[in-house]
């Protein structure tokens, strides 16, 4: 009797871990199939697959963290998707969208991207104990992915995805890629008393963000993403000039 619900209680267990790595597996798939839609043209479809890819990204995260099911396993699995959704996915369609007439410096360009998101994963994965989960250390690879797809849908959305000048998208991309491997710092919005200290003004705030998304997914989203990406330049330099602020005073 004791072994029966021992071996149940194992399976419930194991049974648990499998809902995050559910979510993985789709943020993996969305990211393949950017993949192929790439290959085949369908840039609009392979960017909005990439940001989907990144919900499901974030919701794996939280599910883990809420089921306590976060596991080795579902930090590699994690990272291994990533690598493909938003290294190789990104990187391939702002190659074949705009910076296949360079040539060799524009599928290089793509390259860096991919290989410094690896940079990051490796360097996430092997200072998960060390750092503070309260910020990320360089930018997120799915930020620079959601700031690679959420261009192509703001360039589509005002006609402009065929006159934009290929060297800003390959300047974009190398910002991208310096980010992601820098040690800028990055709110990572993990904190509790984020969500417990909610004002009205901020829930109001937010409502009104949900709208403009709604009503205008490409340009907000764009802008979000923007956002996010310059907020961890705009703090360090903040951050440095009360350092420097503080040493003149003593």
């Amino acid at each position: 009797m004791i072994r029966t619900k021992r071996n149940n209680k194992e399976k419930s267990h194991r049974g648990i871990y499998i809902l995050p790595n559910i979510f993985t597996s789709l943020n993996l798939f969305f990211g393949f199939y950017a993949v192929i839609a790439s290959i085949n043209g369908k840039f609009i479809a392979a960017a909005v697959a990439i940001i989907i890819g990144v919900l499901f990204d974030i919701m794996d995260g939280k599910i883990a963290r809420a089921t306590n099911t976060t596991s080795k396993f579902g930090l590699e699995y994690d990272s291994l998707a990533d690598l493909i959704s938003f290294g190789l996915a990104p990187g391939l369609m702002i190659y074949l969208w705009s910076l296949r007439p360079l040539g060799r410096i524009g599928w290089l360009a793509a390259f860096l991207f991919m290989a410094c998101g690896a940079l990051r994963l490796a360097r996430f994965n092997s200072q998960v104990d060390v750092v503070s989960s309260d910020h990320f250390v360089g930018l997120p690879i799915p930020a620079g992915a959601g700031m690679a797809a959420t261009a192509v849908l703001f360039c589509h959305k005002f006609g402009i995805e065929g006159k934009i000048n290929p060297i800003l998208i390959l300047v974009m991309l190398y910002i991208l890629s310096f980010l992601m491997v820098s040690t800028i710092k990055y709110n990572s919005f993990k904190k509790p008393e984020l969500f417990k200290k909610m004002n009205f003004n901020v829930l109001v705030a937010i409502i009104l963000i949900l709208i403009f998304i709604a009503a205008q997914p490409s340009v907000a989203l764009f802008l979000l993403a923007l956002t996010y990406v310059v907020s961890g330049p705009l703090n360090s330099i903040k951050h440095h000039k009360k350092a420097s602020q503080t040493l003149s005073e003593t």
